[in-house]
């Protein structure tokens, strides 16, 4: 048993999908939490991204993708790509749940929860090839 899931650890994708369902806790927890508040649709959906993330880029530094980064100068790079990916996803997911939820009708958790599966694809496409990667200028030892 525990060399299964040692060797399940080892493999990026299964280490992804683990913190990415992590991730997507925080998000929707957040949402949950900020909708329940009495915050407005838009403003509890990017507050809820942008907590997601920050947890999602210190969990796929560390454990995903186990950089080398060991000053906050060596996270700069990454981290500046990172953001800029997730920036296009979270107006994909902002867009996306604004139609389901105000165009379509569907209940907010719910068109939530749909653009979850797009973003999760999309996230790990973009940080496997271009935030994450041994090719980058200057990325710490991978």
């Amino acid at each position: 048993m525990k060399k299964m899931i040692k060797k399940l650890y080892e493999n990026s994708i299964v280490r992804y999908v683990f913190f990415g369902g992590c991730t997507t806790m925080v998000n929707l927890v957040s949402f949950y939490i900020l909708r329940k508040l009495h915050i407005g649709l838009n403003i509890a959906n990017v507050i809820s991204i942008i907590l997601a993330i920050l947890f999602a880029y210190v969990v796929n530094s560390r454990f995903v993708f186990q950089d080398h980064c060991e000053t906050l100068r060596d996270h700069i790079r990454p981290f500046s790509r990172f953001i800029s990916a997730r920036l296009l996803t979270m107006v994909i997911e902002v867009g996306g749940v604004w139609l389901l939820v105000e165009l379509i009708g569907m209940h907010d958790m719910a068109g939530k929860f749909v653009t979850q599966f797009i973003v999760l694809v999309l996230n790990y496409v973009f940080s496997k090839f271009f935030v994450f990667t041994r090719k980058s200028d200057n990325y710490c030892d991978l």
